[in-house]
């Protein structure tokens, strides 16, 4: 057997803030899920996110640290280069940090960098149109 990826794990020291961040980025996170200290969804293509407070992690890993955010990174993809643009406007003005504005990267996509509140790398990003 094959194994697939099934989830993705973010450790959150504030799950209120953290869920904050990835309901404007408007993944459907039930209302209450904050006081939880296990949550998770399923994204329309099956593959569940989840978070978990560090007492969790500590229960599975009891030398469990919080690390910097640097092991992983998320991305999501949006259908036009307005929509990177606004989307990132709508997380910065809303107090999330940003790591980097938008840009046009030399691959062919609008691109921008913020992190949760963890500091997890979370990227934008949207095709640039062709040029004929």
């Amino acid at each position: 057997m094959t194994p697939r990826l099934d989830m993705i794990g973010i450790v959150a020291t504030d799950m209120a803030r953290a869920l904050d961040f990835y309901r404007r980025l408007g993944l459907d996170i039930p209302p209450g899920a904050e006081n939880q200290p296990h949550v998770e969804v399923t994204l329309p293509h099956g593959l569940r996110l989840a978070w978990d407070t560090a007492e969790v992690a500590r229960s599975v890993d009891p030398d469990w640290s919080p690390g910097r955010g640097g092991g992983a990174a998320l991305a999501f993809r949006y259908d036009t280069p307005a929509e990177v643009d606004n989307g990132y406007a709508d997380m910065t003005g809303a107090g999330f940090t940003g790591h980097r504005e938008p840009w046009d990267a030399p691959w062919g996509q609008r691109y921008a960098v913020l992190r949760d509140p963890d500091g997890t790398t979370v990227d934008l990003f949207a095709p640039l149109p062709t040029t004929a």
